[in-house]
């Protein structure tokens, strides 16, 4: 329960909002599922 508390904390920290699927490629974040920006990301 604490880690879920601490991943919560986490995700309102870096997004400012609570959303799923909240995402993390390198330094960027995309909430949301954005196909586009994802591939974009990993490539």
């Amino acid at each position: 329960m604490a880690d879920d508390e601490r991943a919560r904390d986490e995700m309102v920290r870096k997004t400012g909002r609570l959303a799923v699927p909240t995402i993390t490629v390198g330094n960027q974040v995309v909430v949301g599922f954005n196909r586009n920006e994802l591939e974009k990301l990993l490539s």
